[in-house]
């Protein structure tokens, strides 16, 4: 059988050119975050013949601008009504208009307050805008506080973190019958940080060129793939084990391409049994559910290759130290070229 994990550096490079453009993406701030993060307020407007996004967008600014600056000559005003002046004094409104489905135009504001004058004067302005084709009876409005899309962010993070140091501590346990139980749990989780890290990279270079936002199903999504990803690794893991108890004079890098050889059908196989049912829903679900579905895709396709040509790789790596050799030799070369 071909020798799958003397060409770990060639699937090593693989994956560097997979997850870099993601990395680039995010440091360079393509992400975008939709109001579960930033706090705001969507709308779903039903149109019967959908117009462009720029002429929504135009209308809604317009039509805000000219409230507030009823508010303003206005004497005396509300609590809330002040409030909503002080907000929007200390960030200028803003909407971004999103074509989906034929008819429905997605439309992300700034936050808007409870005031119902305030939702009344957005909706008019469309009525009169648009007075044979927008259908006002259909129209939706979502609202996320700035405190409460914080605490989002804030948690996902202390989830991924928990979930590793559990996955590092639970691996250390199970796996301690083998020599250097650490190396399987510090493997698993660089497989699942890698996963995690091409997911959100993807949708990074999606938003910089798609406007493709990510919302607090993205995190349920990506919480998800952290649990397929240990569990396949985990697979993988104990097959590895399995084969080196029963070959103990075996060399580790025999016993991990013996083990893919024996685990690889069944990882794709089984994979695919979940990968094809989200491509069904991503081509005829409802456009709320495409940015989740599309990330447990993107999500399961890394995993499948992930569990088996980075984290088996890792484990041989960690065996040979390739690491070590590697800047033991980029030292030797830097001190021979000084020499000269």
């Amino acid at each position: 059988m071909p020798n799958l994990v003397n060409k770990r550096g060639w699937f090593y490079l693989l994956s560097l050119a997979l997850v870099l453009p993601g990395l680039i993406a995010i440091l360079l701030g393509g992400l975008r975050f939709g109001i579960d993060f930033t706090g705001g307020s969507t709308w779903d407007l039903y149109f019967t013949n959908t117009p462009t996004s720029a002429e929504v967008e135009k209308v809604i600014v317009t039509a805000e601008n000219d409230y507030l600056s009823q508010l303003r000559n206005k004497q005396p005003r509300s609590e809330a009504e002040n409030k909503l002046l002080t907000q929007r004094d200390g960030q200028a409104f803003t909407a971004i208009a999103t074509p989906s489905d034929t008819g429905l135009i997605i439309l992300r504001t700034s936050e808007i307050s409870g005031n119902t004058d305030e939702r009344n004067l957005l909706d008019n302005a469309l009525k009169t805008a648009y007075p044979n084709n927008y259908i006002p009876g259909r129209t939706s409005i979502l609202t996320v506080g700035s405190v409460v899309a914080s605490e989002i962010g804030v948690r996902t993070f202390l989830a991924i973190a928990l979930i590793s140091l559990a996955t590092l501590a639970y691996l250390a346990w199970s796996f301690r019958n083998v020599k250097k139980p650490l190396r399987y749990a510090a493997s698993t989780v660089g497989a699942m940080v890698y996963n995690v890290l091409l997911v959100i990279g993807i949708f990074a270079v999606l938003g910089a060129f798609f406007r493709v936002e990510i919302d607090s199903l993205f995190i349920t999504a990506l919480l998800t793939v952290v649990g397929f990803s240990n569990h396949d690794t985990i697979v993988v893991f104990d097959r590895i084990r399995e084969n080196e108890l029963r070959n103990p004079g075996e060399s580790m890098d025999s016993v991990v391409n013996y083990s893919l050889w024996q685990t690889l059908a069944r990882s794709i196989n089984t994979n695919l049994t979940i990968i094809f049912p989200l491509i069904a829903l991503y081509l005829f679900g409802g456009p709320s559910i495409r940015t989740f579905v599309l990330a447990l895709m993107i999500g399961m396709i890394s995993v499948t290759y992930s569990s088996i040509f980075n984290a088996s790789m890792f484990l041989v790596s960690w065996e040979k130290n390739d690491i070590g050799r590697f800047l033991g030799r980029k030292n030797i070369r830097t001190t021979s070229a000084a020499a000269r």
